[in-house]
Formats: structure tokens, C-alpha cells, sequence
């Protein structure tokens, strides 16, 4: 597979052409970013981590039948994906209250939430993905009905296989974004899964292992990251 020209460049990644017009290629950078990119760092090392982690629960997603966007992971930072319709949405899925979710209904932060909880997020930096309710992705035809049912059942789907596996290695999985996209008729997880779109924290003494670390100072970001893949299994 041949690597042509830049597609576009994101806060994190860039992709680019290929021979092929079906895939594209996504290289994991090592910028970091928070706050819809007012905060910006180079860390070294984290293009690497998060491409072998994003690859890994991908791979563990295929095998229990998420379809996904990846082909494969070519190297140390870069990946081979099918080149996907990005439907404007964000999914985020919550297991324990964390982040904006208590600021916005002042909830204490670690309060399981049973069952998790499901929100939909507009896919748009520049007005700070907004909240948004069914009623506004029917009214501005972001997805069809059919798509808000399948975009909602496939991330709980992606809950239930990713809660246990986390678990195993003495790990909360707080809450996380899917974005998922169109590929020949059919929705596939897409985009990415690292430590960059979820909060993670150790089980017993409730360390944040994720991106809350660059977001709040606390140091030791992409040694958290690597502890969090090496607890998991992640092949580096």
C-alpha cells in the first residue's frame, strides 16, 4: 500500500492517501491537546501508544463482531483503516460520574451509575461538542433513526465487551467517545480508542491512568498511558 498525499490533519493525527482509493492511511502524532486544543504539548512516545493501543481494542473488538474501520496496524505509528463517511456524532458512554457530566448537573465524581449512561455529543470543535438529544439528529439529519438506534446499541455492545476486559486488569473503565462512520452501507467503529478518549483508573487506589493527567497537571502522562497498555496486554 502506497502512501500518497496528506488528506488532513487533526489535533492528534494525520491522514493520509493511498494507492487505494478505499483505505487511507492514520499516523498517530505525539501532539496532545485538551480543551478543544487550547492546551497543546508535544509527549514523546504517545504516537506509539496510542497506535498500538488503539490496534489492540480494535483487534478485540473484531473478534467479538464490531466492525471496525481498521485494516491493520503498518508500524511503529501508523495504521491502515478503510476510509469512512465520519457520521457528525459523538457517542460517549458512562459507567462511573467523571469529567464535565458532574460540572454539569453537579454529580459527585465516582458515583457508579447503573445502568451506564448514554450521551450523544455533536462532532464540532468550534462550537465545543455541544450536547444533543435525538430530537436535534433527526431535525438536522446528522443520522437517520435507524443509524441513533444501531450508534447507541453498538456502543453499549462495545461497553459490555470492554468493561470485563479492563476489569481483568484491575481497571475502571470510567467513561469513553466512539465515532463511528459510513463504509458501503454499513456503520463501522472508527476514528480512534486510546487513552486520549477515555478516563481509566486503577481499581483499588483510583489513580487516573488516562488524559485527565494532561488536562489536570498531574504528571506521568504517557507512563500512565504505558501502564494502563501493559495491565491490558497491549503488544508494544
Amino acid at each position: 500500500m502506497q502512501k500518497l498525499a496528506e488528506l488532513y490533519a487533526g489535533k492528534a493525527k494525520t491522514v493520509y492517501q493511498t494507492d487505494n482509493p478505499e483505505y487511507v492511511i492514520v499516523h498517530f502524532r505525539d501532539d496532545t491537546s485538551a480543551f478543544n486544543g487550547v492546551k497543546l504539548e508535544k509527549l514523546a512516545r504517545k504516537g506509539a501508544v496510542n497506535n498500538a493501543f488503539n490496534a489492540f481494542i480494535m483487534q478485540h473488538l473484531e473478534k467479538a463482531g464490531i466492525a471496525t474501520h481498521l485494516v491493520e496496524k503498518l508500524n511503529v505509528t501508523e495504521s491502515l483503516v478503510r476510509k469512512v463517511d465520519i457520521v457528525p456524532l459523538e457517542c460517549v458512554v458512562r459507567n462511573v460520574a467523571a469529567g464535565n457530566l458532574c460540572k454539569r448537573y453537579g454529580i459527585e465524581v465516582g458515583r457508579e451509575l447503573n445502568p451506564p449512561l448514554f450521551e450523544f455529543f455533536l462532532k464540532s470543535d468550534p462550537l465545543g461538542d455541544p450536547l444533543v438529544t435525538v430530537e436535534h439528529i433527526q431535525a438536522f439529519g446528522w443520522a437517520t433513526p435507524a443509524e441513533v438506534v444501531e450508534l447507541k446499541e453498538l456502543s453499549f455492545k462495545v461497553n459490555d465487551l470492554l468493561k470485563p476486559l479492563f476489569a481483568k486488569a484491575g481497571l475502571i473503565l470510567v467513561d469513553f467517545k466512539l465515532e463511528f462512520g459510513r463504509y458501503q452501507g454499513k456503520l463501522l467503529l472508527a476514528d480512534e480508542f486510546s487513552p486520549d478518549g477515555c478516563r481509566v483508573w486503577d481499581a483499588q487506589t483510583k489513580k487516573i491512568l488516562d488524559k485527565d493527567r494532561f488536562r489536570q497537571d498531574l504528571g506521568d502522562v504517557i507512563e500512565s498511558y504505558e501502564e494502563m497498555a501493559r495491565r491490558l496486554g497491549v503488544p508494544m
